[in-house]
């Protein structure tokens, strides 16, 4: 695999502040995967009030030591209702993998079956945002509101430049920019915000099972030549105040794995969980993480 080119970061690491105060305690919905411990720290080093709904089946209950939370099943609506407003909740966010389930392993409640009638069966058998943007009216009808991550934690949002010691040359920037064609494809079907190009052809796209599955795919099937890019971008029309692209130093790991030479996301419109983590963990894999300016495709 060739090695990207040596840079020196330029972005400027000044944390923005905040655009919006959570008003009483944040309630923080958790999913699996290392970002809701990660947004956890966060809260409680800026001093923000924060409960966390661990979601039964996917959140990891060990970083949830010490930190007020409780438990609900995804489809016990109620009893995650009831567990909100017990800890003064007003503002929600949600972060964290929640691969959609099948309406049986849901197990709804009465107050998730009536939910789930308001929705329509159109967009719970849709793609994924077009059900986030079902839900989000439901929930706030309820008397909560749902406000994008990086809204009360800017320094979650990716900035443009490179993350560590390594850029793209001149080939890589090629195989970004159709990666950036080939993830729009995908997020327009709202089906995945991500694809793997390789020299100009297109190795994979992002499917509902997500990033890390399609990784896993290409990790047992090694190719010869420099190895291909990782692109995530936002889908046309992206609902922001969920599900978001995200990276972290599991995606550096798994992109290693799989023979890629780094990875780029959209700046203004991805997550990286810890910058600075995913910084030492690029250059110790010997690829790139780079935050690019999509733009319209």
């Amino acid at each position: 695999m060739a090695s990207a080119s040596p840079t020196r970061n330029t972005r400027t690491e000044r944390t923005p502040a905040p655009a919006h105060a959570p008003a009483g305690t944040l309630g923080i919905v958790a999913g699996a995967g290392p970002f809701p411990a990660h947004v956890v720290r966060l809260c409680a080093g800026r001093g923000i009030p924060h409960f966390v709904l661990a979601l039964k089946g996917f959140a990891d209950p060990g970083p949830l030591e010490g930190v007020p939370h409780g438990w609900a099943r995804l489809g016990a609506a109620a009893a995650s209702l009831r567990l909100l407003r017990a800890a003064g909740v007003r503002d929600l966010i949600g972060v964290g993998n929640i691969r959609r389930p099948g309406i049986l392993q849901v197990w709804p409640d009465p107050v998730m079956l009536g939910a789930m009638a308001r929705i329509g069966w159109r967009a719970l058998r849709g793609g994924d945002d077009a059900l986030i943007k079902a839900i989000i009216p439901v929930v706030e009808s309820k008397g909560f509101r749902l406000v994008p991550v990086d809204a009360v934690l800017p320094e979650l949002l990716a900035a443009e430049g490179c993350y560590g010691g390594l850029a793209p040359d001149a080939a890589a920037e090629r195989d970004i920019a159709r990666g950036i064609e080939a993830a729009r494809a995908v997020g327009r079907a709202d089906v995945g915000q991500g694809a793997v190009v390789e020299q100009g052809a297109v190795l994979a796209r992002e499917d509902r099972r997500g990033t890390d599955a399609m990784l896993a795919g290409l990790a047992t099937a090694r190719r010869d030549g420099p190895g291909g890019v990782l692109v995530k971008v936002a889908k046309p029309g992206q609902q922001r105040k969920v599900d978001l692209p995200t990276i972290g130093t599991h995606t550096v790991a798994a992109a290693a794995k799989a023979g890629l030479r780094g990875i780029a996301v959209e700046a203004g419109s991805a997550l990286i969980v810890d910058r600075d983590a995913v910084a030492r963990a690029a250059d110790a894999a010997k690829l790139f993480v780079v935050g690019v300016r999509a733009g319209d495709t």
